[in-house]
């Protein structure tokens, strides 16, 4: 095999890192992964810059392994590389590029006072795990680094940072840092201004232009890996240097891309240990807390909901079953669990029996949440059963989304297609299934979307190599997925009504949660 004709996508995800290769027909040719998890430090939600480097070397060997035991022959080289990983948060650097805070990620609801000053003073909603939020609530905290900042990245950017010495930033992953303008796809100079006053009043030199990567949009040059950046990918010195960087991107652009959602009125829904929503707009909607703006990874302006909260609740659940079942001295394989237990909710009744649960381990922005605790209420009138208590926590797991998404409806937002992805929809059809009762439309499923947002990431290094002047949308559309299998799953009006009836009864638990987190 020509290794040049192959490109390697490497996305870093809340709960694994996974590389995807490709070949020069998109399809995924070799994989590899890490498992590794956030930890609370100090208040804080965080991963280790060791582990990012670890978890990078040991998802790359795994790559390996993979491509030489299907072809037996030595992975040295790839057409391209990217990386992409969850976006915002925080991660703030000095002039000799050293760390001078633990990584703050999305997970954190620390920057409420920040986000609600700087949304007002851009008449623009800015999220609590939006970057700008970050450095302005350190700034309002009088944080000591805050001085010494010379360069604020997202964690795709900062890894693109060590493998390349490019300080950017795809358009995508940096609509999620500072608000961008699509017209010119960089940051709004308008807002940037209003900030730069807004620090200089408070003493502070610091420049937003100056601290922030550069913006690049899907089929940009990135740079090259350096001798440096190879080693860190590959210690053995195996891998070459010299090969070409794709833009880093954030994991909502790669599952945009990996779902055929970036041309206007598509959208998709990742769900796994957060989920979200994207929706490629025609038009701009008003200010909503639960809509953040956002762009695809060329630029075009997108509506997104983000939430927290979304499997997390569930995995605990299903391991307390699986522990059960050692009990009794079954020891049942997590994916078997994991199927069983989805496919068992199918069979639930469309209200879950009166049963509710609130899935929130951490707070919670949609629904103005700083601090979460995950609830399960079974009111007396209510049915017990196992199909009624999974399909009850894979609605909750749903329901902050569909609380998000309503807004869409009220700013006449068109959506021609739902695509699913993400670990949620990878146990049969009960996560499609769900999601429409959640949403009322039929929700799509491609073959692809179990390879998520690397598979994303290696179809813009693809871009970048092989487009012939086409836009994004196209070469998507006609060179990739031309073709490709699509399953779609509508839920029945019962299912519809009994969703309703289901969030119409999460919205006044709602009340009990904030009540249990004071209390707690």
């Amino acid at each position: 095999m020509n290794l040049r004709d192959t490109t390697i996508g490497i996305e870093f995800g809340s709960t694994r890192i996974k590389a995807v290769m490709i070949d020069r027909r998109h399809n995924a040719i070799a994989s590899g992964s890490y498992g590794w998890e956030n930890t609370l430090s100090n208040g804080i939600w965080t991963y280790s810059m060791q582990e990012v480097l670890f978890g990078l070397q040991s998802c790359f060997k795994d790559l390996k392994m993979d491509f030489e035991r299907r072809f037996g022959q030595r992975l040295t080289a790839t057409g391209a590389i990217g990386i992409s990983a969850m976006m915002h948060g925080y991660i703030a650097l000095d002039d000799h590029d050293r760390l001078l805070v633990p990584f703050r990620t999305w997970r954190n609801t620390t920057t409420g006072e920040a986000a609600a000053e700087l949304t007002e003073l851009f008449d623009f909603n800015i999220p609590q795990r939006w970057s700008v939020a970050h450095l302005y609530q350190a700034v309002l905290n009088n944080e000591e680094h805050v001085p010494m900042v010379s360069k604020v990245a997202t964690l795709a950017s900062y890894v693109h940072y060590l493998l390349t010495g490019c300080f950017v930033s795809g358009v995508g992953d940096a609509s999620g840092m500072f608000p961008i303008d699509s017209t010119t796809i960089t940051y709004d100079r308008k807002m940037e201004g209003k900030f730069n006053a807004l620090l200089s009043k408070k003493g502070l030199k610091l420049k937003l232009d100056s601290v922030l990567p550069k913006v690049l949009k899907a089929g940009d040059d990135a740079g090259f890996l350096t001798s440096e950046g190879s080693l860190i990918i590959d210690p053995t010195g195996e891998f070459e240097s010299g090969i070409r960087m794709a833009p880093p991107e954030g994991d909502a652009g790669t599952g945009m891309v990996a779902t055929n959602s970036v041309a206007v009125y598509t959208g998709n829904v990742s769900a796994g240990t957060s989920d979200f929503a994207m929706v490629v707009l025609d038009h701009i909607p008003g200010r909503h807390r639960e809509l953040d703006l956002v762009t695809t990874p060329s630029g075009e302006a997108v509506a997104m909901v983000h939430c927290n909260n979304c499997t997390t609740d569930i995995d605990n659940w299903i391991g307390l079953f699986g522990d059960f079942a050692k009990e009794f001295g079954m020891d049942i394989p997590k994916d078997e669990l994991f199927s069983k237990l989805y496919g068992i909710a199918l069979e639930g009744e469309p209200d879950c029996g009166g049963l509710l649960s609130c899935n929130y381990h951490s707070g919670e922005g949609v629904t103005d949440f700083d601090r979460g605790l995950p609830m399960f209420l079974h009111p007396t009138e209510s049915r017990m059963s196992v199909a009624n208590f999974m399909r009850c926590h894979l609605y909750s797991a749903l329901s902050t989304l569909k609380i998000g998404m309503d807004v869409l409806k009220v700013e006449n937002i068109r959506i021609n297609r739902i695509l699913a992805h993400g670990g949620f929809f990878k146990t049969g059809m009960a996560g499609q299934r769900m999601l429409s009762a959640a949403l009322g439309v039929p929700v799509s499923s491609m073959e692809t979307a179990g390879e998520g947002g690397p598979y994303g990431m290696a179809l813009l290094c693809a871009f970048m190599l092989w487009n012939e002047g086409e836009s994004l949308a196209s070469y998507l559309e006609d060179k990739v997925y031309i073709g490709m299998e699509v399953s779609t799953i509508k839920a029945d009006a019962s299912e519809f009504s009994g969703f309703d009836a289901f969030i119409a009864n999460y919205k006044r638990l709602l009340e009990v949660e904030r009540k249990a987190v004071e209390v707690f």
